[in-house]
């Protein structure tokens, strides 16, 4: 039994490694990455909170949070998780109309 042409598939297979890091397009996400490292870096929030800016995947809009910086928690969300729940329900066509 000729195994030739198998052995060849356990050869190890290089490709360049590259990360990449997504960068910001235009000056207008740039100057949003500033203003919520600044606001995050002082003590405007307190001592043991952080302001983060998330995608949320499946609506595609941008949500503002207030974290602590110890535990993680969302001490609070804008627009609230129940707005987001709203529009994730309306992108995936799960809420029926009001008016029947």
């Amino acid at each position: 039994m000729d195994t030739s042409s198998i052995s060849n598939l356990a050869a190890p297979v290089s490709a360049p490694a590259r990360t990449v890091f997504p960068q910001p397009a235009n000056a207008d996400q740039r100057a949003l990455i500033q203003a919520v490292k600044a606001v995050s870096g002082s003590d405007l929030l307190g001592p043991d909170h952080e302001l983060i800016v998330v995608l949320d995947r499946s609506t595609r809009r941008a949500l503002v949070r207030i974290v602590s910086r110890q535990t993680g928690e969302v001490i609070q969300q804008i627009p609230a998780e129940y707005v987001v729940r709203m529009a994730r329900e309306l992108t995936e066509g799960t809420i029926q109309t009001l008016h029947g």
